[in-house]
C-alpha cells in the first residue's frame, strides 16, 4: 500500500463531468489499497473570472482582499469532488488550505509555504477516507487567507507530498508528460520517460508551462518522487522527474529545447564605467520587485559602458520608467528597449561531459541566418535571446540539430 498525492489542474476539473471522471480515477487507486490525498485547482477559467470581477470593483485590488476572493475558486472544487467521491461510495473529506493548516508568510498573492500540519490528513487517511485539499492557498500566522501565485496548486501538491512523506506525487494535467519541446511548435517532439530535477527546473524557469518552477524546487529539495500524467488518458506512465543517479542509461547530450516569448530587453547607454554602477542600476529594478534574467555589461570605452538586461515583458514599461530616472542620476546617455524578443534554450545534464554543444547551437542558428542578441550559459543550459520572429524556426532547427526528433 502506498500513500499517493494526486494534483489535478483546472482543465481536469473544468466541469461536473470531468470532476466525476477524477473521482472515478481516485476510486481506482483507493480500490488498489492506496491512501490518496487529492489536491485540486479551481475549475478552468474560474480564477481569471474572479480576478476580473475584483478589477471591476477596483482597478488595483487590495492584495489581501484579492486573495480572499481568489481562494474561493478551489473551495468550490474540493466540495464538488468530495461530493462526487461520496456518490460512488468513496468516503472523502475536503479541506481548505487554512483547515489543513498550510502556514505561509504574509506576502499576499504570492505567498510562500512555511510549514504544513498533516495531523488532520493523517487521521482521515487512517480512517480510510480520501483527503481532498484546496491547492494554491494557505493562511498566514494571523489567520489571513493567502494564495501562492499562478500555478500554486502544483506547489501545494508537492509540499503536501513532502509533509506526508508520500511515496509519489502525481501531477495530472492536460498533457501526458514532459516533452522535448512544445509539440505545437515541433510536431515531432517526443515525450520523455524521465528527466532530472535539474533539467526540469531549467525547463520550468525557461518557459516550459508543464510545472510551476517552485513546485520543482520543492520536489528537488525534499526528494519527492514526481510524475507528470494526463488526466484524459487511462493508460501511460507519464514522465518521471527524478535525481540523475536514478537514470540507468547514458544521458543524452540535450534533453529539451525550452523557449519563452515573454521577454523584453533594456539597455542603458553611456553609463560611467566605475565600481557600484551595476548595483545602482539593478538595485532600483529590484526595489520595484522586477525580476532580471540575462545581464550583459560591455567593455568600457572612453570611461563609459553599456549595460543591458532582460525582464519579463509585462514589466517592460515599468522597468523602462525606472531606467529613465536612473539615467538622470548616473548621467548616462540614453535608455533603449525592445519588447519583441524571445529566449530559446538548450537544456541537458549531458552537456557536462560533451564539449562543443554551444558551437553546434550557434552554427545551427547562423546557418539559418538567425542573429543572436544575448547569450547566457550554465552547467546544463545555453540560452540565447533572438528577435521574436525567429522563435519557432530556432526551436525547430535546434530540436533537429540535437537529434531530439529521433526515437530513443
Amino acid at each position: 500500500m502506498a500513500l499517493i498525492v494526486q494534483k489535478y489542474g483546472g482543465t481536469s476539473v473544468a466541469n461536473p463531468e470531468r470532476i466525476k471522471n477524477v473521482a472515478q480515477r481516485v476510486a481506482k487507486f483507493r480500490a488498489q489499497g492506496h491512501q490518496v490525498v487529492v489536491v485540486v485547482s479551481a475549475m478552468s477559467g474560474e480564477t481569471n473570472k474572479l480576478i476580473a470581477l475584483a478589477k471591476e470593483i477596483s482597478p488595483s485590488p487590495d492584495p489581501r482582499e484579492l486573495d480572499q476572493v481568489c481562494a474561493t475558486g478551489e473551495q468550490v472544487t474540493i466540495g464538488l469532488l468530495s461530493m462526487a467521491l461520496k456518490e460512488i461510495g468513496v468516503p472523502a473529506r475536503s479541506y481548505t488550505g487554512g483547515q489543513v493548516k498550510v502556514l505561509t508568510d504574509s506576502v499576499f498573492t504570492k505567498a510562500r509555504i512555511l510549514s504544513i500540519d498533516e495531523g488532520n490528513m493523517r487521521r482521515d487517511l487512517d480512517a480510510g477516507r480520501v483527503v481532498v485539499v484546496a491547492g494554491f492557498q494557505g493562511v498566514d500566522a494571523d489567520g489571513n487567507v493567502t494564495t501562492l501565485g499562478r500555478g500554486g496548486s502544483d506547489t501545494s501538491g508537492v509540499a503536501l507530498a513532502a509533509a506526508l512523506k508520500a511515496d509519489e506525487c502525481q501531477i495530472y494535467t492536460d498533457v501526458d508528460g514532459v516533452y522535448t519541446t512544445d509539440p505545437r511548435v515541433v510536431p515531432e517532439a517526443r515525450k520523455l520517460d524521465a528527466i532530472t530535477f535539474e533539467e526540469m527546473l531549467e525547463m520550468a524557469s525557461l518557459g516550459s508551462k508543464v510545472l510551476q518552477i517552485r513546485s520543482v524546487e520543492f520536489a528537488g529539495k525534499y526528494k519527492v518522487k514526481l510524475r507528470v500524467l494526463s488526466s484524459f488518458q487511462d493508460e501511460g506512465e507519464g514522465t518521471l522527474i527524478t535525481v540523475e543517479e536514478d537514470r540507468n542509461m547514458e544521458q543524452p547530450i540535450i534533453s529539451g529545447i525550452a523557449f519563452n516569448r515573454d521577454e523584453a530587453k533594456l539597455t542603458l547607454l553611456g553609463v560611467p564605467d566605475k565600481p557600484g554602477i551595476a548595483y545602482q542600476i539593478l538595485g532600483a529594478i529590484a526595489d520595484a520587485n522586477i525580476d532580471v534574467d540575462m545581464i550583459i555589461q560591455n567593455v568600457g570605452h572612453d570611461d563609459t559602458t553599456d549595460f543591458s538586461f532582460t525582464v519579463n515583458r509585462g514589466d517592460f514599461v515599468k522597468a523602462q520608467g525606472i531606467l529613465e530616472k536612473v539615467k538622470v542620476e548616473l548621467g548616462a546617455r540614453q535608455v533603449t528597449g525592445d519588447h519583441k524578443i524571445c529566449k530559446v534554450s538548450a537544456v541537458g545534464v549531458g552537456m557536462r561531459s560533451h564539449p562543443g554543444v554551444a558551437s553546434r547551437m550557434f552554427k545551427a542558428l547562423a546557418d539559418e541566418g538567425i542573429n543572436i542578441r544575448m547569450i547566457s550559459t550554465s552547467e546544463i543550459k545555453i540560452s540565447v535571446v533572438l528577435d521574436e520572429k525567429y522563435l519557432e524556426l530556432a526551436v525547430r532547427v535546434l530540436h533537429r540539430t540535437f537529434g531530439l526528433d529521433q526515437p530513443v
